[in-house]
């Protein structure tokens, strides 16, 4: 991480979209709208500006959209300079996005795109394939919701526990993205050929996107979140 990242707090946050879309999920996630509040549109503010006017911390938004572009794994104390108040809450709104927005709407695509008839068991089968999915990663963000980030609300607080740690969370965190491929390749492989499929292909291109998106947000707590957190309890352990 010794080298300069590929987006500055001086770029212009236009450019920054217009070279990778993905990162207007990361807006998003950040409380940022494309408006900025200014009837003239973002024009040419900054990063920083753009972020600024809004409240929200622009390093965190800057390591968030490196760390997604550029594929990093790593995390180095020494030069990554954010806000772990500021990443939790992009990590809640994340949560949100996906329980109350993007999985209801891929399901509600799914069942207009299959024949969900008595007689097509396999249509059900997807459906409810589909619904287990989906409690399932409610459990898995809940959990975080209520346990990891409320532990985490207490390190910025200034309390350690001695009940719970994030290595606990980090050894039992897994990828929640599998069963989102088996249900993929159930469509591709299995679900038979109608007339016109472009609904079947518009919710199948929505899943690989989720697919992904629900990745690169794993690994944004696995390689950002857990190391940061690690890192503020060995400072209150230190000052303690």
């Amino acid at each position: 991480m010794n080298e300069p990242h590929k987006y500055r707090a001086t770029d212009k946050m236009s450019d920054l979209i217009c070279d990778n879309y993905s990162l207007l999920m990361v807006m998003s996630r950040f409380g940022l709208s494309l408006g900025f509040g200014d009837k003239m549109g973002f024009g040419d503010k900054s990063v920083r500006d753009v972020c600024e006017s809004q409240g929200v911390d622009y390093r965190t938004f800057l390591a968030v959209a490196n760390f997604i572009s550029e594929g990093q794994c790593t995390y180095d104390e020494g030069s990554t300079d954010f806000s772990l108040a500021a990443l939790m809450d992009y990590l809640k709104r994340a949560h949100a996005y996906f329980l109350d927005f993007n999985l209801p709407a891929i399901r509600r695509k799914l069942i207009e795109a299959i024949d969900c008839s008595e007689e097509n068991g396999v249509a059900l089968l997807i459906v409810r394939y589909f619904d287990e999915y989906a409690k399932e990663v409610r459990r898995h963000m809940e959990y975080e919701n209520e346990a990891v980030f409320t532990y985490v609300d207490g390190l910025l607080a200034g309390r350690l526990s001695d009940r719970f740690n994030i290595a606990t969370f980090a050894s039992k965190h897994n990828s929640i993205d599998t069963k989102l491929k088996e249900l993929k390749n159930i469509l591709i492989k299995y679900y038979p050929e109608k007339g016109n499929n472009n609904l079947l292909n518009a919710v199948l291109f929505d899943i690989f996107n989720c697919e992904q998106d629900l990745a690169s947000h794993c690994q944004v707590e696995d390689f950002l979140f857990v190391p940061a957190v690690t890192q503020m309890e060995r400072k209150l352990k230190d000052e303690h």
